[in-house]
């Protein structure tokens, strides 16, 4: 299901995430996790939710198994980038951020402000209000460069 160097990143995902080290993520390492992110106060009933996405304790492997259940309906970078395209019919590589915001707000399933703050926060904008669809396409499909050092 996945490759030796992305095993390796899952079980550095995992060991950050099992605060208390004992191999077992359990309601309280994703409330310290959320804590050593900035996240204080996260309700019961989300942390509930969570784990219960899991049959049973969340071990390495279990948590290797719910991130390929996750990811196998994940669509290839190109497939991402062409839907992006349909946005951008000058071929320019970005799309304005008043119009991709507007769309993730308003259409399907729509974006909360807090997740908008979060993509900005993630993919500002250049100075003309220009949003890079590319680095959003990669880094949906690769991860972030920067989680990578």
């Amino acid at each position: 299901m996945f490759d030796q160097t992305q095993i390796q990143e899952f079980k550095e995902a995992f060991t950050v995430i099992d605060q208390n080290r004992d191999g077992i993520i359990d309601k309280e390492d994703l409330r310290d996790t959320f804590a050593a992110m900035g996240r204080l106060n996260v309700k019961n009933e989300e942390l509930d939710a969570m784990m219960k996405e899991a049959s049973g304790p969340i071990n390495f492997t279990v948590f290797l198994t719910m991130f390929g259940e996750k990811l196998k309906g994940a669509d290839p970078e190109d497939v991402i980038t062409g839907a992006f395209k349909v946005l951008d019919p000058e071929g320019k590589g970005t799309i304005k951020k008043q119009f991709l915001e507007e769309l993730l707000t308003t259409q399907c399933d729509r974006f909360s402000q807090e997740e908008i703050r979060n993509m900005w926060a993630a993919f500002p904008p250049d100075v003309g209000g220009n949003v890079d669809y590319k680095n959003i396409c990669y880094v949906i499909t690769h991860g972030d460069a920067k989680d990578q050092e």
